[in-house]
């Protein structure tokens, strides 16, 4: 089959019906995002079939075989976008196995319990509606990661398909039930909590209350009918405004802890029982402490944005624990989890991998959620404030992002890294002091000589350059961090204003 490729198409025209639209820049370094919006697409429905014929394509290449699984998340649009993708995935020969809707990591289970090596779940996570995108992997329980990717983008953008035929699709029935039953057997817990679980109106509200109640915990509902508009905010416990709503539920309600999941449940975010927002990395020191003390000696991988806590905690330490810093990006993560036989693996966004015997080594909101319930079970004389305080104090950031457009941002990047590595050379005094250490593994996390750090990367799915700083020692060594870094980073005028700021 050969298909009319068009770089540029409007809706509501005769291109875009008969044409595939399908922008390059949409693969990106894990995973696929593309915007599908009526202003300016980059995709449409004959170019999602385009990427289910390249895909169903490469997983043969790859000697995966032609069974793959497929969900989608609660978009208006999502059940579409699957479908097409199907109709391209057939016409390589792929066998689908369709679970309906569902979170990303209901998909990453779905491979293990119907055996079947291969994924695609339609979502665009916690991104703005009029996103759209896919998770896929053929090495369960890895996705994608550059080098997928790039043949993936390869094969599609240059219509070399292998169309076989000899496809054929099948719906899963009733997997929610499947899927929710393994999360939760034998995870009952003793002590009785009030968890406010709260979806941010995404496909997780279908999922977490349940989940939750089945292991013993009294749900406080929050914002769990699902509504695609989203009405209140994105789905992302990573945004400031859901935690803030977090915050006063819990408030509100007095209960032991906030827990807030993303678009597709791959992700969660905390609030503990006295409305501290805890961010994500240092939720992972927290649950790092409970394994460690459990599994003495354990290794846990953290991405380049999460708090240097993991190498001076005394408790990790005690505990022998051994930290690895990696790059951002749950294929990433997940894949050196997967490398050096990790118990865990956290990420600042919220990504949280689990080995067994908690979990299968992929991101799962849920399985950290029921985690996090059961080392406070585990800690019947702690709240989740106590433990949060138990940490050694730290001053760190959100995630702040600003626009960069996808073709010029790792090139602003790589000018960042050169100027770091120059400073550092040096010996230039940079926010007061010199540089102590420089990680470049994943853009520029720069180390003054007192542990405050400051890092920019680029972001793997969406045009944005991320910024996060964290201090050991002040808000004010905090804020000379992030000056000193905000002025290297506008040196170059393609960069933004950020999203949110602390």
């Amino acid at each position: 089959m050969s298909l009319n490729f068009v770089d540029e198409a409007r809706p509501n025209t005769f291109e875009f019906e008969t044409s595939a639209l399908i922008k390059a820049s949409g693969f990106r370094e894990y995973d696929a995002r593309w915007w599908f919006g009526q202003v300016a697409p980059e995709l449409n429905l004959i170019g999602v079939q385009a990427l289910g014929m390249g895909l169903g394509t490469l997983i043969r290449r790859v000697g995966a075989g032609p069974d793959i699984v497929t969900g989608h998340d609660f978009r208006s649009y999502s059940l579409g976008i699957k479908l097409a993708l199907v109709s391209g995935l057939m016409a390589a020969g792929a066998r689908v196995r369709d679970i309906g809707l569902a979170l990303s990591p209901m998909a990453y289970f779905a491979q293990f319990a119907l055996d079947v090596p291969s994924v695609a779940m339609v979502t665009a996570s916690h991104n703005e509606n009029g996103w759209t995108g896919v998770k896929m992997g053929a090495a369960r329980p890895l996705t994608f990661g550059p080098e997928e990717m790039s043949a993936l983008k390869q094969i599609v953008m240059a219509g070399d398909f292998d169309l076989v035929g000899g496809g054929s699709y099948d719906f899963v029935p009733n997997f929610r039930e499947t899927y929710l039953d393994d999360l939760t057997r034998g995870k009952r817990i003793s002590k009785k909590l009030k968890v406010v679980a709260a979806c941010g109106n995404g496909t997780a509200g279908a999922f977490a209350p349940e989940a939750l109640e089945r292991i013993g915990c009294e749900v406080i509902p929050l914002d769990v009918e699902l509504d695609h508009t989203f009405p209140r905010y994105n789905p992302n416990p990573e945004d400031m405004q859901m935690l803030h709503a977090i915050r006063d539920k819990v408030l509100e309600t007095g209960a032991d802890v906030g827990l807030g999941f993303d678009g597709d449940g791959d992700r969660c975010g905390v609030v503990d029982n006295e409305g501290n927002e805890i961010f994500a990395d240092k939720v992972g020191v927290m649950l790092a402490r409970d394994i460690s003390s459990q599994h003495p000696g354990s290794t846990f991988v953290v991405d380049v944005k999460s708090t240097g806590l993991f190498n001076t905690d005394s408790v990790l330490r005690a505990n022998s624990a051994v930290t690895d810093y990696w790059k951002t990006g749950h294929s990433y993560i997940k894949r050196r989890v997967a490398e050096l036989g990790a118990v865990a693996g956290f990420e600042k966004s919220g990504h949280f991998f689990f080995n067994p015997p908690v979990g299968r080594g992929y991101d799962d909101g849920l399985v950290t959620a029921i985690a996090i319930c059961q080392m406070l079970d585990r800690s019947p004389g702690s709240s989740m404030a106590d433990l949060y305080r138990a940490l050694p104090l730290t001053f760190g950031t959100p995630t702040m992002s600003s626009h960069c457009a996808d073709d010029v941002k790792y090139g602003v990047v790589e000018r960042v890294v050169a100027d770091f590595q120059a400073m550092k050379r040096d010996g230039t005094v940079f926010a007061g002091q010199k540089i102590a250490d420089l990680i470049t593994v994943n853009g520029a996390r720069v180390v003054a000589e007192d542990g405050t750090w400051g890092l920019v990367r680029a972001s793997s799915n969406k045009p944005e350059l991320v910024v996060v700083v964290e201090s050991p020692v002040s808000s004010q060594r905090r804020g000379e961090m992030f000056e000193a870094v905000d002025t290297v980073l506008r040196r170059s005028p393609e960069v933004g204003a950020y999203n949110q700021t602390f």
